[in-house]
């Protein structure tokens, strides 16, 4: 079991890691080396501009357009970047799609590759080892920490992120959905749903 109620950290609950970036950010700013305020920018753009916002608008697009998503299908790396969504980690990239019938996840088993140009700044669960392993093992059961429950027929694939290349879920589009354009779309995928551990969000239920 592992813990994806939240991706942030009390100030007394930090693992050895976190409190070594703490105090090391810590001490470089107090001999002026660098701005908190610098520092927490960076961090905003990559939690909320940078994405995964970016991520939702592909997909949304992808979504709207059949021609776009055929694209995105044959040459995401092309496609992502046309729509200006390109940088760190994220240069090259495939899509996978789910349908009725499958169901896409994604992890890094041997570290946390993960697409920051279009996905921000990864959630510390994804880095956890508990869902890296277990993702692999046992996906379906993981999923349904997560509060996703597929049908027994439903095929889950688990696709694995490397150094070299990065993966992006595009969700089913919820049904009903017709007459949305795509900021409207844009607004129902979720980070998780685009990891494959959540699904696309219902419009009464998109904040």
């Amino acid at each position: 079991m592992f813990d994806h109620s939240h991706d942030h950290d009390h100030d007394n609950h930090y693992s050895d890691m976190q409190a070594r970036v703490r105090a090391l950010e810590t001490l470089l700013t107090e001999k002026g080396l660098i701005d908190p305020a610098a520092i927490d920018a960076i961090v905003e753009t990559y939690e909320t501009r940078v994405g995964p916002r970016n991520g939702a608008r592909v997909v949304a697009k992808a979504w709207a357009n059949p021609d776009f998503a055929e694209w995105l299908r044959v040459d995401a790396t092309a496609a992502i970047a046309s729509l200006g969504y390109t940088g760190r980690q994220g240069e090259h990239m495939r899509a996978v799609f789910n349908t009725p019938d499958t169901h896409n996840m994604v992890v890094c088993t041997l570290c946390s590759c993960y697409p920051w140009a279009v996905l921000g700044l990864p959630p510390v669960w994804y880095k956890a080892p508990a869902y890296r392993s277990r993702a692999v093992i046992n996906p379906r059961a993981v999923l349904a920490e997560f509060g996703v429950t597929l049908s027994p027929e439903t095929q889950i694939r688990v696709w694995d992120s490397t150094a070299e290349l990065r993966y992006l879920v595009v969700p089913e589009r919820p049904a009903g959905m017709d007459d949305l354009g795509e900021e409207a779309l844009a607004g129902l995928v979720t980070r998780d749903s685009m990891i494959g551990t959540g699904l696309a969000l219902a419009p009464r239920t998109a904040s």
